[in-house]
């Protein structure tokens, strides 16, 4: 096969194998080249102190040379389904490479179930191990489940008897606690009595000093009236005091007038 041959076979494969999004593009195999089912890493190489970490690995490599079968097998389908295009019987050849193909196709899904199978069993061992392991811890711990049942059911037993002893103590304090109660009950009322006639002397004594302010203000504007009208009433009387002098002055002057007047006419 020439290098173009090659890389237009190539170009056409692309076209129609399924890409893997978690596979990569598969380098050329030969039509005869065998793929073998082994892991491709040799498992010592893996090896840890765990044994189920060490078959998982185990399964995952399995798994990925099944994927890169598969990958194998479309991809020499495909080479070969370009070259039957080059042969004279060319539908001779496509039956051909299709029924490889299936063959091929076929023992990978007889591998991909054997291996499915295998997971599945070792997964139901390691659940069945895991219930074991559970049920063991569980009977195990027993004893101790069973301690502390006694030591729970003492402590309710415990709280049982003093939750009657104090519920009998209170039933024997009842009727003290009732006498209380009712002496409680008319101190209150005797309290709220007295706060009450407090309030009430309050209101009264706030109303009489209201009253007796009333009266002193009254009293107030009386004696202010009265001193006003005292005053008036000695403006009066010295208006007409001094009014009856300025008369008796203008009347002794009359007098002392015609006085004279008489003395002049009687010389």
């Amino acid at each position: 096969m020439t290098f173009a041959r090659f890389f237009t076979a190539a170009v056409l494969v692309a076209a129609f194998v399924p890409h893997h999004a978690d596979a990569q593009t598969p380098k050329p195999i030969a039509a005869d080249s065998a793929v073998s089912t082994r892991p491709l890493d040799d498992a010592s190489s893996s090896v840890t102190q765990d044994p189920d970490a060490a078959l998982k690995a185990q399964f995952t490599q399995r798994q990925q040379a099944l994927n890169k079968r598969t990958e194998a097998n479309d991809y020499r389908y495909g080479v070969k389904r370009h070259d039957c295009y080059s042969n004279f019987f060319v539908n001779h050849c496509l039956d051909n490479a299709r029924n490889e193909m299936r063959e091929a196709r076929q023992q990978i899904r007889q591998d991909q179930l054997a291996l499915d199978d295998e997971q599945r069993t070792e997964r139901a061992r390691q659940r069945d191990q895991q219930t074991a392991i559970k049920q063991a811890q569980y009977d195990a711990q027993a004893p101790q489940r069973a301690a502390n049942e006694r030591t729970s059911q003492q402590s309710f037993d415990e709280k049982q008897r003093q939750n009657a002893l104090a519920a009998a103590q209170r039933q024997a304090e009842a009727p003290q606690r009732a006498a209380n109660q009712a002496a409680y009950d008319r101190k209150q009322a005797d309290y709220q009595k007295q706060l009450s006639d407090a309030r009430a002397r309050g209101v009264q004594d706030a109303q009489d000093r209201d009253l007796k302010a009333q009266r002193y203000e009254q009293k107030q504007q009386e004696a202010a009236q009265h001193r006003a009208e005292v005053e008036a009433r000695q403006k009066e009387a010295a208006r007409k005091q001094q009014e009856k002098a300025q008369q008796a002055a203008e009347e002794q002057q009359r007098q002392q007038q015609l006085q004279q007047q008489q003395q002049q006419q009687g010389k």
